[in-house]
């Protein structure tokens, strides 16, 4: 990928304790897709009550540490947008929902 306008876009983010979610959106420039097998955690989560980012929700997907999911393509994400939200493991506050194991 050459520019931010080809990375994925975060398109939902549904995790209220984070503090680059707010207005209706992840305002984080990027985030950083990490975990462990099987989890695809969203390694930019921040459980902070103080708001951060930009102005505006145009969060990417900036790096994906996952290199078993269909969607990695050199460390980076190939998917068209990717969905954060609570995982289905429990033990983090935010998942890449969009992950999918080869």
């Amino acid at each position: 990928m050459s520019s931010l306008m080809e990375m994925p876009q975060v398109v939902e983010c549904s995790i209220d304790g984070c503090g680059y979610n707010h207005d209706q959106g992840c305002h984080a420039g990027a985030v950083t897709i990490a975990g462990h097998s099987g989890d695809a955690e969203c390694a930019t989560f921040i459980p902070l009550g103080t708001k951060g980012g930009l102005e505006k929700v145009l969060a990417h997907v900036g790096a994906c540490q996952r290199t078993e999911c269909v969607h990695n393509e050199s460390l980076e994400c190939g998917a068209p947008s990717i969905r954060v939200g609570a995982g289905s493991t429990g033990d983090h506050s935010a998942d890449c929902l969009t992950f999918s194991e080869r």
